[in-house]
């Protein structure tokens, strides 16, 4: 293959020649890190047309990740907490495509998209890949939800709905418990803050089940350790254990570790659970190609980088955001929050445009400014630099800080619309369902579904139980 072919074979992968003859700058991940990086790096080098910056990314939007617990919960349309890439980057080269590895020595980067697979060379590379959640701490947790990603939040969704379905008609009452048993397995920010959301989706929807009470549906989280978000402030979490414990249906567990999971069962060390919405929360390692580079990292996986966010071995990469292990100057690494991947975004474009004129990169410092949480039904908990928050003050400080942060205006106006007829209205209770018309049938097939001019009077059979309601589940007082 010459060289022709190989451009042109890179090209149908990701748009990208990898044979330009400018300094390339190549970002890999399009989240927070990777696209803000990119952002910066345009403003910094726009007189400079000799350096070339390529982002490629598996998703050719933006998440703003705190946000998709509103969208699970049917708050906020799943569009309207992401942005697209190329909308929001100008003169950056944007490739979708999956990173399959990297090969160090050669400087090149193997991507795969559209059915074809290809590489592409660097000058500079910026490791911005995120992290996933560990489903190798838990035996079994294949068979549990994670909540990473918009498909993720979706999933969730339309299984909760589901389960509250199939509940509204099921007779038998271990099986309708376990229908509408859900368990959040992990007591940090991320759990706590899925738990807040899914309870007060449920307290929204329940009305529009006629034959399920909230007094049966039971939500569990179960964290290992003897408190739920030990990385914020005691009295904060405190407030948080104290308003989640105390809503309807819900228990909270420390000192409860999951020894496995099986479809529908959790193993606790003296008791079995069964539920059938089982969500992992539980910790987060880092994407499985930067475990696989053959540089320096820490024991849970992430590349230790310099205070600077440089490779220590390898001067020409860099990492930031949950893959990387950044030193503060304390030599504690910073914890993996979008705050401080915002503003390490920031500190390394400008550490790249210094190494690309010949100056020394500076090292990131940055003091937390605070965290903050959504405990759901307009409630949240905060800490901005000394000052506690909590309750709707703190969900609003949230919600607004939050909204300021996505880029564009026409975003942030579809945001706060959602918001508003949130407040306004119930959620729904739409079921999108993925499959294709041939599925479907396939489907009523396996299930035994016999069209209406074929049954005969020995095969039908009352449909009552199916029905929930002669209303069609509508909530009483509730209008169409």
């Amino acid at each position: 293959m010459n060289q022709t072919d190989v451009v042109s074979r890179e090209r149908a992968v990701t748009g990208v020649d990898s044979h330009a003859a400018k300094t390339r700058i190549m970002i890999l991940g399009g989240g927070f890190g990777g696209a803000y990086t990119a952002r910066h790096l345009e403003t910094l080098c726009k007189r400079h047309p000799d350096v070339e910056i390529v982002l490629v990314s598996r998703d050719n939007f933006l998440l703003m990740t705190p946000l998709l617990f509103e969208v699970c919960s049917g708050t906020l349309d799943l569009r309207h907490c992401s942005l697209p890439i190329r909308a929001f980057l100008r003169t950056t080269r944007f490739g979708e495509a999956a990173v399959q590895g990297i090969d160090l020595e050669r400087r090149v980067v193997h991507v795969a998209a559209h059915g074809s697979s290809g590489e592409l060379s660097y000058d500079h590379l910026v490791l911005a890949l995120g992290a996933m959640t560990n489903q190798k701490m838990i035996p079994g947790s294949e068979n549990a939800f994670t909540f990473k990603t918009l498909a993720d939040a979706f999933l969730l969704r339309n299984h909760m709905i589901e389960c509250f379905e199939r509940a509204d008609v099921e007779l038998e009452p271990k099986r309708k418990r376990r229908l509408l048993t859900f368990v959040v397995i992990g007591g940090g920010l991320v759990g706590v803050e899925l738990f807040g959301e899914l309870t007060a989706f449920v307290d929204e929807i329940t009305p529009f089940y006629r034959h399920v009470s909230r007094d049966e549906v039971r939500f569990l989280l179960l964290q290992a350790g003897d408190r739920i978000m030990p990385e914020i402030d005691p009295k904060l979490a405190e407030y948080g254990a104290r308003l989640l414990g105390g809503r309807h249906g819900t228990e909270i567990r420390t000192h409860a570790p999951v020894r496995a999971i099986e479809p529908g069962k959790i193993h606790l060390p003296e008791e079995t659970i069964e539920a059938e919405t089982i969500v992992l929360a539980a910790g987060i390692v880092p994407n499985p190609v930067v475990a696989g580079l053959p540089v320096e990292k820490d024991q849970r996986g992430h590349i230790v980088v310099d205070g600077t966010m440089r490779c220590k071995s390898r001067p020409e990469v860099w990492a930031l955001g949950d893959c990387a292990f950044i030193p503060a100057p304390d030599g504690k690494p910073y914890p993996n929050l979008a705050q401080h991947t915002l503003r390490e975004a920031k500190v390394l474009a400008h550490n790249i445009y210094a190494v690309l004129n010949g100056r020394a990169p500076q090292p990131f410092v940055y003091d937390t400014l605070g965290m903050m949480g959504s405990l759901g039904h307009s409630r949240a908990f905060g800490q901005l630099l000394k000052v506690r928050l909590h309750g709707f003050l703190a969900w609003f400080v949230r919600r607004t800080y939050y909204l300021l942060q996505m880029p564009g205006w026409s975003r942030r106006l579809r945001i706060m619309s959602d918001w508003t007829f949130a407040l306004l209205f119930r959620p729904d209770i739409v079921k999108i369902g993925l499959e294709s018309e041939t599925v479907l049938l396939f489907r009523e097939a396996a299930a035994g579904a016999v069209p209406e001019n074929r049954r005969t009077e020995g095969t039908s059979g009352s449909a009552e139980p199916f029905l929930g309601g002669v209303n069609g589940g509508r909530p009483s007082g509730q209008n169409g």
